[in-house]
């Protein structure tokens, strides 16, 4: 057998293991890059902010969060995951969009949604989450969002209108998604995988709700075309399916 042929037969047959990389990367312009921030758009008034979150037991992990815009006004979902990224998000919202932001939405308790959140309150920008997100973060010390919703918050922007849903719990007891009609776009947060990833952190989670809790999600969006996870890469409505069969219980 010709050796580089066999050489190319065994590459195949080896199984590679898939890297997470910052969200849709591959598919969707970069619109602004720098060592800690990127934003990429993935819809007409989409675009996903990623930064990084240094943890002890997955190492540096990219963190994803949305900004959606009408007219001359954004929301923004989960903040980046400091202040200093955070301050560099609102700059370029204000200075390359030159769009106010209306309103930050925390889709959790943890440090990747909450990290930036005094950057926000600095300049006087609402911030809203679930009650028990808020409920959460008081207890375990971490920012806090100043108003609390439940179990949905639709909030104006421009000419459109954006949704934050409780739709049970996940990956946390206080997860939401976020969902912006305009564009069709859902950003499902921690609450929703990349593909081929694994469970990732289970500390806060109720793993035997997960399963059932995307599936109403599935089932509120049937003509979602945009959905952003937490963490990874941005896909369609197969991210749903999959998260969906990687928590389903026996």
């Amino acid at each position: 057998m010709n050796f580089l042929l066999a050489l190319a037969l065994l590459a195949a047959a080896v199984p590679t293991r898939r890297q997470s990389t910052p969200a849709a990367a591959a598919t969707h312009p970069v619109v602004y890059q720098s060592a800690d921030l990127t934003i990429t758009q993935v819809a007409p008034n989409t675009f996903v902010h990623t930064s990084f979150l240094s943890t002890q037991s997955f190492g540096k992990v990219s963190c994803n969060g949305m900004v959606v815009r009408s007219g001359a006004e954004t929301v923004v979902f989960d903040t980046p995951t400091g202040d200093a990224e955070s301050r560099e998000l609102i700059a370029w919202i204000t200075q390359q969009l030159h769009c106010q932001v209306k309103a930050v939405v925390a889709t959790h308790f943890h440090e990747d949604c909450v990290g930036g959140l005094p950057a926000f309150h600095q300049r006087n920008i609402p911030s809203y989450a679930h009650r028990k997100t808020i409920k959460y973060a008081q207890a375990r010390k971490f920012n806090v969002p100043r108003h609390g919703f439940a179990p949905r918050l639709t909030l104006p922007v421009g000419s459109a209108q954006v949704q934050a849903t409780f739709f049970g719990e996940g990956h946390t007891k206080d997860n939401v998604v976020g969902y912006f009609p305009a564009d069709a776009v859902l950003f499902g947060g921690c609450l929703v995988k990349e593909l081929g990833a694994g469970k990732g952190n289970l500390a806060d989670a109720n793993e035997p709700a997960w399963s059932a809790t995307v599936t109403r999600v599935r089932q509120a969006y049937p003509t979602v075309r945009v959905v952003v996870p937490g963490h990874g890469a941005v896909g369609g409505s197969d991210l749903l399916d999959y998260t969906i069969r990687l928590f389903q219980q026996p």
